[in-house]
């Protein structure tokens, strides 16, 4: 058996070694891994940035798909060599591992191990943020940031299901033709711009929910030209980003100096909602995790789509592809039937 451990604050730390695992204890199962999904919280994680991660050596990744090996007892739902995705508190990124058996779901029939792995985290984050904390409505008009990303064309997806209009945005004139491609009414490249292009793709529609991961002057435009009742919800930090081993402390601290600053007073008059989540939080609310994803098999979503394979032996490599911010889709790392 194999997993990745890292020590935070440098990606050069990451490193793959052998360990040995536990039979499942009561109410878990094991898991062989064949496919993990990376997510931005994973780069701020092993940077030592992120919040919910542990602050000594770990394993990174919160999502993965495989084969059930053995249950412990109690699990009645789950059985022995069934197909399975699941979602973790960090120590995806393994050949093999125990999970509470809450949050291991069956892995659709006509779906591989790639697409399981990145169904998860980037489907729940686009639905919690938008129908619990946007208030999504038939008919809504939805802004998307980072549109063609993994969470983005969820989003995309979940809004089609009800029948919104679509604008979203992205950084490159090819991502643009990307997110036609898919589906999206508008599409517009960020630039100097970038507010003339929302007021024509709105054309005169009122803005009622933006999906926020960018931050800076693509969260301040938007929330000035929100219509009452608007809301925005802010679901990660990508101009943060840079690609490297390290952090940039520079380039980070000039995108904090500069970030918005809303007075909280100025709310009532505005008539707008400001609204920001972690998914490790609903992680701890398998109830509603669970509701969330009945909900979603009702949307009748097609699947997610995977932009980016990478072997599991390459995790660094692919973790610098999805720094770059020129990804589409899913990066998913996939593993032999024989790791481990």
């Amino acid at each position: 058996m194999q997993k990745y451990t890292v020590k935070p604050g440098n990606l050069a730390t990451l490193q793959l070694e052998s360990f040995d695992l536990q039979p499942p204890a009561a109410e878990e199962v094991r898991v062989a891994v064949r496919a993990v999904g990376l997510n931005f919280a994973d780069i701020f994680a092993i940077w030592g940035l992120y919040k919910a991660a542990p602050k000594s050596l770990f394993t990174p990744g919160l999502e993965y798909a495989g084969v059930v090996e053995a249950v412990g007892e109690g699990v009645k739902d789950l059985r022995v060599g069934q197909k399975v995705m699941g979602v973790t508190r960090f120590g995806g990124y393994a050949s093999h591992l125990n999970s509470d058996a809450r949050y291991v779901l069956p892995l659709p029939e006509d779906w591989d191990y790639a697409t399981g792995a990145a169904y998860p985290v980037q489907t729940l984050t686009a639905y919690y943020g938008m129908k619990n904390l946007g208030n999504l409505q038939q008919g809504t008009t939805v802004l998307i940031h980072s549109a063609v990303g993994g969470v983005g064309l969820q989003a995309l997806r979940i809004a089609q299901a009800y029948k919104c209009f679509t604008i979203g945005t992205v950084g490159s004139l090819s991502k643009s033709e990307i997110g036609l491609r898919e589906g999206y009414d508008r599409m517009i490249v960020r630039g100097a711009d970038f507010e003339q292009r929302l007021e024509e793709a709105l054309e005169g529609r009122p803005l009622e929910l933006v999906m926020d991961s960018v931050g800076g002057r693509y969260f301040t435009i938007p929330y000035d030209m929100l219509a009452p009742m608007g809301r925005i919800v802010v679901f990660g930090s990508a101009r943060y980003t840079t690609v490297g081993d390290k952090p940039n402390i520079l380039h980070m601290l000039r995108h904090w100096l500069t970030r918005p600053k809303i007075d909280p007073q100025s709310l009532p008059n505005k008539n707008a909602g400001i609204l920001g989540f972690n998914l490790i939080w609903l992680y701890e609310r398998a109830p509603l995790m669970h509701q969330l994803l009945g909900e979603l098999a009702e949307l009748r979503l097609p699947p997610p789509h995977v932009g980016h394979r990478y072997r599991f032996e390459d995790a660094r490599e692919a973790i610098r592809m999805f720094q770059t911010g020129k990804t589409v889709g899913k990066v998913v790392l996939e593993l032999g039937e024989n790791s481990g």
